[in-house]
């Protein structure tokens, strides 16, 4: 699944590309997504104007020239193709390589837009969705109502971080992939993050010393400006909409990495794999205490 970075990469992937073009057309190939699409509510885009993407979270936010706004959550495996007037395709995501001859298969909604240009919402496992809504009642949606807040702005900060977790038993990992405590961190990133704080995964919040706190919050915004900076992040293959690969998963100190020796100069224990919650967790038992 996308983290905060990944959807970053994409909403400004698509802003790029589809800022001010209008939908002529929609065509629905599959609309059985983790939730219906609404096929009213989505023709009734057509003739509207894009006029930005933001993300909020794990979701992208899109805006039209009216009061109608488009939520996508992209689940496991969803994605945008944006095809240009010159039919040369471009990716917006984080996948694989564009496949001609299959990605087709997987095209749950396309979006033609003036210029002869098209939006693609790709999406093989369907676990991503497109809801509707009106924008005077964003705020109040289900989806954002108990989300955290978000990791690279002022409310994420050490006093929040500390009085959040005063009545909690739970570990570090777990609190950091919390969306309700801070959103859009996911497995990858709460590794990393961790194994630059120097803190074990498996530490119970309740014994975490102010000075580990605070370098939490500082290396939490740290790592994630950087895999925005470098395109996202995959176990695949991410590209940005100009076809750059995301390289962060170059840079990764520990996810994916066991058995391998630890990256830190003066370390020669090898990274170890277990489980917290049913999620593999990544560290170096000598770094991390």
């Amino acid at each position: 699944m996308p983290e905060l970075p990944e959807v970053e990469v994409v909403k400004r992937s698509l802003n790029n590309k589809v800022q001010n073009l209008i939908i002529k057309k929609v065509k629905i190939n599959d609309g059985k997504l983790r939730y219906y699409i609404d096929k009213k509510k989505l023709r009734k885009t057509i003739g509207l104007k894009f006029k930005k993407v933001e993300r909020r979270s794990k979701f992208l936010i899109f805006y039209f020239n009216s009061d109608i706004i488009m939520l996508v959550h992209l689940g496991m495996t969803g994605k945008f193709f944006f095809v240009n007037k010159k039919n040369t395709k471009f990716k917006t995501c984080f996948y694989y390589n564009i496949n001609k001859e299959k990605d087709h298969k997987h095209d749950r909604v396309i979006f033609y837009l003036n210029k002869n240009q098209k939006l693609i919402y790709n999406d093989i496992r369907k676990f991503g969705f497109i809801k509707f809504f009106n924008k005077k009642n964003i705020k109040k949606n289900l989806h954002f109502k108990s989300l955290g807040p978000e990791p690279l702005e002022n409310g994420f900060n050490y006093n929040y971080f500390k009085q959040h977790i005063k009545k909690t038993n739970r570990v570090i990992k777990n609190v950091l992939m919390d969306q309700k405590f801070v959103s859009g961190i996911g497995n990858i990133y709460a590794n990393e993050i961790l194994f630059l704080s120097k803190v074990k995964p498996s530490r119970k919040v309740k014994y975490l010393k102010d000075l580990e706190l605070k370098k939490i919050v500082k290396l939490t915004k740290k790592v994630l400006k950087s895999s925005i900076i470098f395109g996202g992040s995959s176990i695949k293959d991410f590209s940005s909409s100009n076809g750059k690969k995301g390289s962060f998963q170059q840079h990764f100190n520990v996810y994916g990495k066991k058995g391998e020796q630890c990256s830190n100069i003066n370390c020669k224990k090898k990274i170890v794999k277990s489980s917290i919650s049913n999620r593999a967790t990544f560290f170096c038992k000598k770094c991390q205490k």
